[in-house]
């Protein structure tokens, strides 16, 4: 989403700073010609500094390796974040959050960023929220699997999900950082369409050329599941608890702001320079 919303005020020609994780990623974005600067995000002093000379930021908190306590992590990082914002003299600032946010102990993002939703609004800045539905950009470790004819999600077939690209998400983000700042509270976003898993197959099988089938993850083997890809027991716990959260009580809001992105369109695209070039391993 990050990279979106660097496009888009790119394209509106308004200047501002990108602030990254790493060095190796701010010279990459200075090299393509974009201000930018590694910050560590548990700095908050330097945090705070960047941020008084600025108007207004995007705040987006930082996923946490999956090999680490996620939500512990995390929800260090968004009081961080926090703490910095408070006294900065920003005017207006963004925060990106989740479809699916609410209070808790231990669901991932869902309990996460809500609490950070509450904390930034507690620093009195005026505060526009954006929740984003279920990335698209989830589906992308799936493609070498669909490449090989099935691909597994702990997603009952027939659930119906809101999703939505990183473009969307990144124009909206840009169209609030713009607005006025009586623009805020939450806003929800996600694409043209609401789509099930047998869609997502459906989508891999048309851009892939051939079928791909579905596998169920059962109910009582998620958290295996997610250990299996390397998480820790810590965040596999509270993966477990997000998908099954996310299960039992898909959000579906009435009036979302739709973007015009579609799964069918991503994934083809997603599949398309890997299938041209004749290397799977590049669409990474």
């Amino acid at each position: 989403m990050g990279c979106a919303v660097i496009s888009e005020l790119q394209a509106a020609n308004i200047p501002f700073l990108a602030l990254t994780h790493g060095e190796a990623t701010a010279e990459s974005l200075i090299a393509s010609g974009v201000k930018a600067k590694a910050v560590d995000v548990m700095d908050t002093g330097t945090l705070r500094s960047i941020f008084r000379e600025a108007r207004r930021a995007f705040l987006l908190n930082p996923p946490a390796d999956p090999k680490s306590d996620t939500d512990s992590v995390e929800r260090a990082t968004a009081t961080s974040i926090t703490e910095a914002v408070d006294g900065s003299g920003l005017e207006k600032v963004v925060v990106a959050s989740t479809y699916g946010a609410q209070p808790g102990e231990r669901i991932g993002d869902l309990s996460v960023l809500f609490g950070f939703e509450r904390l930034i609004e507690q620093t009195g800045i005026p505060a526009a929220i954006n929740r984003g539905a279920y990335y698209f950009t989830n589906l992308e470790p799936l493609l070498e699997a669909a490449r090989k004819g099935t691909i597994t999600t702990p997603f009952p077939e027939d659930l119906l999900m809101p999703m939505v690209s990183p473009i969307d998400l990144g124009k909206q983000v840009t169209l609030r950082l713009l607005s006025p700042t009586s623009d805020v509270g939450i806003r929800y976003v996600e694409g043209p369409d609401r789509y099930t898993f047998l869609d997502v197959v459906a989508a891999f099988s048309g851009a892939l050329g051939h079928a791909v089938l579905l596998e169920k993850i059962p109910n009582g083997e998620i958290e295996a599941s997610y250990k299996e890809l390397g998480f820790s027991d810590a965040a596999a716990v509270a993966f477990a608890r997000m998908t099954k959260a996310s299960i039992e009580g898909m959000e579906l809001p009435d009036d979302p702001v739709r973007g015009d992105v579609g799964l069918f369109e991503y994934l083809r695209e997603l599949a398309t320079p890997a299938e041209a070039s004749g290397n799977s391993t590049t669409i990474y």
